[in-house]
């Protein structure tokens, strides 16, 4: 069982000789495991790892099974384990597809293959063939021109089209090449052709990411094969589940996982809505993490701020005050353009099911196609949890219920009744004739209807409409809620409760490798929130001085989300030099990513580049301008000390609250990373072994990287030391009062009695209005031994019992207390 994790992003350029040589470095740290991004083989190239194309090896790229053993022998020798990234939900779609071999086979021997069952591909279609949409023009344009080669120079035939690679049905080979092209068991196609026609189950809207019917105990079982020996062995202590949400039934995964594992620690990444719980019937750990990242960045976010900074808004911008019509408008593009192939699949077998059963067969596909687009526009949740032939949970029945209800408004009326059909077929109910729930297709239905809320939510919502709505982007974080302006210390405290009641080993995070902003980079920005007057006013002051730089092209919304990630991402000053903005490349390598999400103006298939270069010019214009840089540099000086307690406040809460915390590569110093690929760049582990030492050796932090490597290393060791008060079955949480809303404190307990005590301060600029911290104070509780209690972190110690605010915080803006001795 982890106490904590530390992500490491394995590539070419990282490889496990390189995490090897890490071991000793995360012993001192405090951590006891680390965390893995995928180890099987991935595509030629991979930078991430969650294109797999070979199961039964280790990523030859970052060293194979030598280097893999070496690392796990470095880690054990510093009395570390490791756990590791699993991706069951799909495979890679190579180039060459040759890379992988299942595919391959699929490819040349169609429905004859032994690997067919993987696939989850419907061959019903016309030409009974696997859609490849890798062609640049239409296949007849491409034969025409040339373009395809055969090459008959090998053991087998190939058919060649610039670097793709596909096999030769056996005994084509002689046909003229336009015969040829027919006769495969796939279908050449421009890559256009796939949002209408694609025939197989992808990740989201990503062709090159095929989806595998892990739910076949054989695919099961040879998709996990290596992954099950190394956890039998000890090489791996656990694993992170990506995507589960993807899969067919992902409690039946998860209980097959805990049947083959003996009960190994499983973490999910599950995007929690709302109130949402994870199902109390799957058999793992918890989540990984981003409800947690949720409560407890909003922690340090001024609730107060949200009248001033949605008027300022939407005076800048001319976007809606409310969230909800955003996110309405970019599902229903994403349903009616990315995901049409998906949506008309569910209507093909709609269609089909009132067809055969006369008593439905009025409903027509035009009122089906209809209904389904209003119910995955207004569906909630990334899904709800349906398993064909049992009856529908109450939770999902209800959330269903909801979207039913807000598709009901979209619709004429002759449709509700068709909208009653459908939403009993979706919740295996009987519709129509008696006795037909059974069906094959209606069990299909059942679960791709699940299957693709999922895409919906991720491309409508955290990869459109995140990037057209940015009141105060902070918000706009995976699994977060762009319309929730902050948490209250009660509603922290209460979801802590519920952790330690039911998921007390679930992983905590605050930067992930899929985060849209690094954690300091969030709160850095949260902090305006706590100023919302002084941000307009230099906000109005940097558009004025910025006018040489602003083309007419240049649109408002835009502009508002290159200052916002000025802020976000400038460094401050510290011992090592006087900090300064982002880089251009990073800047530029970002807002083009941003903008193309949005698709408001440009998207990745038809750019617009003379947008794009006006964006760029801004940018670039922005960052050259010394008066302009002058001007941000000062606000964010000013608003540093705010940022300095979120920085370390939401570090500490993170790293002591109940589950397992993961500390993300590098965030042991201030990271100010943008969305993938910026935070996957190169950490500097030498840099921060040699500040770890300095610490180690009784030195005082100078800067604010150096003060949030103390608060990591001493939460991770205290975590290490006290393990039964974090982990432990007697593990425990206790809020400590405090008579100011602006300092969150809790104990961890172990069997009742409390163990550590962490207090940080919150919004210190609204605190500061107020006049301070003054004479409040908070209750230390009783220590088990009956001792005082010590702060690893400045070294003062405090009796139980009533404890000014202002001694305790007096060197940091946070405290972790332990017993004396």
């Amino acid at each position: 069982m982890p106490t904590s994790t530390y992500r490491l992003q394995v590539q070419p350029e990282f490889t496990y000789d390189d995490a090897a040589a890490l071991a000793g470095y995360l012993a001192r740290l405090g951590v006891t495991h680390a965390y893995l991004s995928p180890v099987l083989q991935a595509a030629p190239g991979s930078m991430h790892g969650y294109d797999v194309v070979d199961h039964s090896h280790l990523s030859a790229e970052a060293g194979g099974r030598e280097a893999f053993d070496r690392m796990v022998a470095a880690l054990r020798e510093h009395g570390l384990s490791a756990v590791a990234d699993v991706v069951p939900n799909h495979m890679a779609v190579p180039t060459p597809a040759s890379s992988n071999a299942v595919l391959w086979s699929v490819l040349r021997d169609g429905p004859y293959s032994p690997y067919v069952s993987w696939f989850d591909v419907d061959w019903s279609t016309e030409d009974h063939a696997l859609l490849m949409p890798v062609l640049g023009s239409r296949i007849g344009q491409v034969l025409v021109a040339g373009e395809l080669e055969l090459d008959t120079s090998g053991e087998e035939p190939l058919l060649r089209y610039y670097d793709h690679v596909f096999p030769v049905r056996p005994g084509t080979e002689s046909l003229p090449m336009d015969r040829l092209v027919e006769a495969q068991w796939y279908r050449l196609a421009h890559w256009r052709v796939a949002d209408e026609e694609l025939n197989y189950r992808r990740f989201f809207d990503v062709d090159t990411l095929a989806a595998i019917r892990v739910e076949d105990e054989e695919v099961f079982d040879a998709s996990h094969a290596l992954l099950l020996e190394m956890l039998r062995t000890g090489e791996l202590d656990g694993l992170r589940i990506d995507h589960p949400d993807g899969l067919a039934d992902p409690r039946g995964y998860l209980r097959r996982l805990a049947d083959r594992t003996g009960g190994a620690w499983v973490v999910v990444e599950k995007i929690l809505e709302g109130a949402e719980q994870l199902p109390d019937d799957w058999p793992c750990a918890g989540t990984t993490g981003y409800d947690a990242l949720l409560r407890v960045g909003g922690l340090f976010v001024d609730p107060a701020g949200e009248a001033p900074m949605t008027a300022l808004f939407t005076q800048l911008t001319g976007d809606p005050a409310d969230f909800g019509p955003v996110v309405e408008r970019a599902k229903r593009e994403v349903v009616a353009e990315n995901l049409y192939t998906e949506v008309h699949r569910l209507v093909d077998l709609l269609a089909s099911i009132c067809h055969a059963d006369v008593r439905l067969r009025d409903h027509t596909r035009r009122a089906l196609t209809e209904v389904v687009t209003e119910l995955l526009v207004a569906f909630p949740r990334y899904r709800a949890y349906v398993v064909p032939g049992e009856d529908a949970p109450a939770e999902a029945a209800r959330v269903l219920d909801e979207a039913v209800e807000g598709a009901r408004e979209h619709l004429a009326p002759e449709r509700h009744e068709t909208l009653e059909v459908v939403r009993d077929l979706l919740l295996g109910r009987e519709a129509g004739s008696a006795g037909r729930t059974a069906e094959d297709e209606r069990a299909e239905l059942v679960v791709r209807f699940q299957q693709t809320c999922g895409p919906v939510m991720a491309k409508g919502v955290e990869d459109t409409a995140f990037y057209r709505w940015f009141r105060l982007s902070s918000l706009n974080e995976v699994g977060g809620a762009p319309e929730r302006f902050g948490t209250s210390p009660e509603e922290f405290h209460a979801f802590c409760a519920g952790l330690v009641d039911s998921w007390p080993t679930t992983m905590t995070t605050l930067s992930t490798h899929d985060t849209k902003r690094a954690e300091d980079a969030r709160v850095q920005l949260s902090a305006v929130a706590g100023t919302p007057a002084a941000w307009a006013e230099a906000l109005a002051l940097w558009r004025q001085a910025a006018a040489p730089h602003r083309s007419a092209l240049l649109d408002g919304p835009t502009e508002y989300l290159v200052w916002q990630t000025l802020v976000a991402t400038w460094e401050p000053a510290g011992a090592d030099g006087d900090g300064g903005p982002i880089s251009a490349e990073r800047l530029l390598a970002y807002l083009e990513k941003a903008v193309k999400e949005a698709k408001r103006e440009t998207t990745w298939t038809a750019p617009d580049e003379d947008y794009e270069r006006a964006v760029a010019d801004f940018a670039t214009g922005v960052l050259g301008d010394e008066d302009v840089l002058a001007q941000v540099g000062a606000f964010v000086a000013a608003t540093a000390p705010a940022a300095r307690a979120a920085v370390l406040g939401q570090k500490l809460v993170q790293l002591t609250m109940p589950g397992v915390p993961d500390v993300y590569q590098g965030t042991e110093l201030g990271e100010r990373s943008l969305v993938d690929p910026d935070n996957r760049r190169a950490v500097d582990y030498d840099r921060r072994s040699t500040l770890l030492e300095r610490l180690d050796g009784g030195a005082r932090p100078r800067d604010l990287d150096e003060e949030k490597l103390l608060v990591t290393s001493r939460a991770l060791r205290t975590r290490r030391d006290l393990a039964g008060a974090f982990t432990g079955p007697g593990t425990g949480y206790a809020p400590l009062p405090t008579s100011s809303g602006y300092a969150v404190a809790f104990a961890r307990t172990q069997d009742g009695e409390a163990r550590a005590v962490t207090v940080a301060t919150r919004l210190p600029d609204a605190l500061a209005r107020y006049g301070g911290w003054g004479e409040h104070s908070l209750t230390l509780p009783e220590a088990a031994t009956g001792g005082r209690w010590t702060d690893v972190l400045s070294g003062r110690s405090y009796d139980a019992g009533a404890a000014r605010l202002a001694d305790v915080l007096a060197d940091l803006p946070v405290a972790l207390l332990v017993e004396e001795g």
